[in-house]
């Protein structure tokens, strides 16, 4: 160990570096004293004689464990130039507490020749006495540290298996007795987080309940350090998602829900804190039924697997769109997730396969395997069908009782403190100016949250009233559990409302394709499977084709009848085009195009030697009624392509006796052998 006489000139024509650290946010604002005694070292360095004195202090708040610390760098940087002849810190162990960065930076002042110091004495590491007590002091700082940690660890852990270290508690929670943990007995906040819950449990995603929050403009509390309890509207899912999946909501205790990974990165140790881990298996410490809390620890768990669930990469949230099956369809070829293709034609479901194959492994359409799936799901529910007609309409009676509920408290709170501000206007005395006009303002703004909560409580209180069912209402619900295709099938039954049943009864499908066959196999939650078969249309089929009866009708009219004539008698006969619309000129001669069928042509159907009713009858010399007999007593061979089309008689059977015969016999109109005809003369 050396003094300051060692101190020489060339030392002090260089400058002195004071290295100032402490290796958390917390004693950097609680330890104030002792920051203050390692800025004095600025002080101490002038009065060794040196002019030029640096404070180095951008590692407040670092730790000198190895992570990266750019103080700490630009100080070894200007040991290396030469720079430095004198390094001060309150202690060793304020310049490192790892062995590898302290010695690089004894090296390096050994060989430029920089002094090493505290506030006591100075050390030159080239001198071997020096290097040996320097490293032994490394040596002592890093098991220190070590050790510190270790039992640290150990007396948090200790609690925390009894339950009683202490912890941030969000809203809706107190402590009591220093340790323990009870829900807050104020009411609002009990109200706020039984409504996010119940809201999650209706619309089964975190974004929709923020955005139904937002929308409606209600608050939540929030509870941050520093900060206290905070009511806002939320900005961010982030409040919501805080809620849901903290399970000091369900009355368990938990430690060491994040873990810390370290990593080297670019030759240095970088901690990873924080990362949340979901499975309760994985956390240190849990200690259920610790408190009450506002859900069980079973719905705790339904509400955490839907979230994982809703992940994009899982299965996904219910969104949008018609497609029935996203997020449930997997490949039973690759076992790879099926994904939804959505062209703004038609919706397909297709596997992609290997990515570096760069080829689907199948694809199908979705309008055929939704409605099998729907089918099948509505005959598994049916005898459950009046059941949930009967819940929903109790869930309808009291949707809106939370909501209420928490207006009132809003309420009742903004009257509390409105009745407070009132007794702090009246106890001032009027001639204190200074606090008078705040005390009033206060008052006004208490008075004005006062009337916005009355508002929105009176505008709930009507919307609740409106919406309460009728008589003929709980009976047209009660019909519709009783026919549950109906409600499926109902207009304000809307997609996301089919997928949440979906997803309610069925864990995944698979689906296979062979010999032209879709074959769906449904995993039912509880462990039952369903297989169901699809056909797979055929090229040029689509869901708006025309039904082949109707087609091969309008094949048959073609050859004796113009298409304005054949969309007359395709709509008195009820039939549809594909979508569904009624049959015009054009929409016959667009069919017939697409399917290769020609026009009428006239003339054409005498040269193929074919005459309707009239024509017949003239050549006969009869009245037509005459050849209607004809025809119905099976004498004159006739067709017809549907009630309503002309008959079609082929010339030559008018030749044949039996009809020359009829047409001047006095046969009985009945096939009956009593019934006489009448002569008149």
């Amino acid at each position: 160990m050396t003094s300051a006489a060692v101190l020489t000139a060339a030392h002090r024509e260089r400058a002195a570096y004071v290295y100032v650290r402490q290796s958390s946010e917390t004693q950097v604002r609680n330890n104030v004293e002792r920051q203050r005694l390692q800025y004095e070292l600025e002080r101490h360095a002038r009065d060794l004689g040196f002019r030029d004195v640096t404070v180095i202090d951008d590692d407040l708040g670092l730790s000198g464990d190895g992570v990266f610390r750019p103080g700490f760098e630009a100080l070894l940087e200007a040991v290396c130039k030469g720079e430095v002849g004198l390094v001060l810190s309150i202690e060793a162990s304020r310049l490192s507490r790892n062995g590898r960065e302290w010695h690089t930076l004894l090296d390096f002042c050994a060989i430029v020749g920089c002094l090493v110091g505290d506030r006591d004495r100075l050390y030159d590491p080239a001198l071997i006495d020096d290097r040996m007590y320097l490293g032994l002091r490394a040596q002592f700082t890093e098991m220190e540290l070590a050790l510190f940690r270790q039992r640290s660890l150990e007396s948090r852990i200790a609690l925390a298996e009894r339950g009683e270290l202490r912890m941030h508690l969000p809203a809706g929670f107190e402590r009591v007795g220093g340790v323990g943990i009870e829900m807050t007995a104020d009411q609002r906040q009990r109200d706020a987080i039984h409504l996010v819950f119940r809201k999650f449990s209706e619309l089964g995603s975190i974004r929709q309940v923020f955005l139904w929050f937002r929308r409606e403009n209600v608050e939540v509390p929030v509870r941050t350090p520093g900060q206290g309890l905070v009511w806002k509207v939320p900005v961010s899912s982030t409040p919501i998602s805080q809620i849901l999946t903290n399970p000091v909501h369900a009355g368990a205790y938990v430690y060491g829900r994040r873990r810390q990974d370290t990593v080297i990165e670019n030759g240095r140790k970088r901690v990873r804190q924080g990362i949340l881990q979901n499975d309760p298996r994985d956390w240190k410490i849990l200690l259920r039924d610790h408190h009450e809390g506002y859900i069980t620890w079973e719905q705790y768990c339904r509400n955490q697997e839907l979230i994982s669930e809703n992940v994009t990469k899982v299965r996904g949230a219910v969104r949008n769109g018609p497609e029935l099956l996203a997020g449930l369809l997997r490949c039973g070829h690759c076992d790879r997730r099926i994904q939804v293709r959505d062209n703004g034609k038609a919706i397909r479901y297709r596997c992609l396969g290997s990515i570096r194959e760069r080829q689907t492994c199948i694809m199908f359409g979705a309008v055929a395997v939704d409605a099998a799936v729907g089918a099948a799901v509505i005959e598994a529910l049916q005898p459950l069908g009046i059941e949930a007609a009967l819940a929903a309409m109790a869930a309808q009676d009291t949707r809106d009782d939370a909501e209420v509920r928490l207006a009132e408290s809003a309420l009742a709170e903004a009257r509390y403190l409105a009745d407070r501000a009132e007794a702090q206007f009246n106890a001032v005395e009027p001639e204190n100016h200074n606090v008078f006009h705040n005390l009033v303002r206060k008052w006004e703004q208490c008075l004005a949250r006062v009337q916005a909560c009355e508002s929105r409580l009176q505008a709930l209180e009507a919307a609740r009233q409106t919406e309460e069912l009728t008589p003929e209402e709980r009976e047209a619900w009660l019909a519709l559990g009783d026919d549950l295709e109906r409600a499926w099938n109902h207009d304000r039954a809307t997609p996301e409302l089919r997928k949440r049943l979906l997803r309610a009864v069925l864990v995944e499908i698979t689906a296979t394709i062979r010999d032209r066959e879709i074959h769906l196999l449904l995993h039912w939650k509880g462990g039952d499977h369903t297989e169901l078969v699809v056909r797979r249309r055929r090229k040029g089929e689509h869901r708006w084709s025309t039904d082949a009866g109707t087609a091969e009708l309008i094949r048959d009219l073609a050859r004796y009848l113009p298409d304005e004539l054949i969309a007359g008698l395709l709509n008195r006969l009820g039939r549809k085009t594909g979508k569904g619309n009624s049959w015009t000129k054009s929409r016959v001669c667009s069919f017939r195009s697409s399917h290769g069928i020609a026009v009428y042509r006239k003339g054409e159907r005498q040269e193929r030697g074919e005459l309707i009713l009239s024509e017949a009858a003239e050549r006969l010399s009869v009245d037509p009624a005459t050849v209607r007999r004809l025809i119905r007593s099976g004498v004159l061979p006739a067709r017809q392509a549907c009630k309503g089309a002309p008959w079609i008689i082929r010339e030559d059977a008018l030749d044949s006796p039996d009809v020359l015969a009829g047409r001047v016999g006095r046969r009985p109109l009945s096939a009956d052998p009593n019934q006489e005809s009448l002569e008149f003369h």
